[in-house]
């Protein structure tokens, strides 16, 4: 199965080959930070699994993980790991959005006080094991 998806000009698409290994909300200040909103909603792929059309743009948030971005619309489109083979892929930038459905809440001790959490996922209050 192939899912695809792109930012909001239309600059960088992409295309994910497989299901995701995990479907995440993160709260964490980071993602908070990079996507300008209280958390990041995302399907995690192995590198291998995600091919990229067009020049998506890097930041280094961390030692860990670099944030990618379209140059030209400022869309946050992924955040790429560098210390395990795997990228996370917005959830709301596939063609399909509703394509995958979040399992847990990850570092819900930085979500934000007013963002109520009640769909009755897990939660964990930083990353789980």
């Amino acid at each position: 199965m192939v899912h695809h998806g792109g930012c909001l000009c239309g600059a960088v698409r992409f295309e994910c080959r497989g299901e995701p290994i995990n479907v995440r909300i993160c709260h964490c200040r980071n993602c908070q930070k990079a996507t300008g909103a209280p958390y990041f909603a995302r399907a995690l792929f192995s590198h291998e699994a995600l091919t990229i059309h067009g020049d998506a743009a890097r930041f280094p948030s961390s030692d860990a993980l670099d944030r990618m971005f379209c140059p030209r619309c400022g869309t946050r489109l992924f955040s790429w790991r560098k210390t395990r083979p795997v990228v996370g892929v917005a959830l709301a930038c596939f063609d399909e959005p509703g394509a995958f459905a979040p399992t847990e809440h990850i570092w819900t001790s930085a979500r934000i006080g007013w963002v109520a959490i009640n769909d009755g996922l897990p939660q964990f209050p930083e990353n789980p094991a």
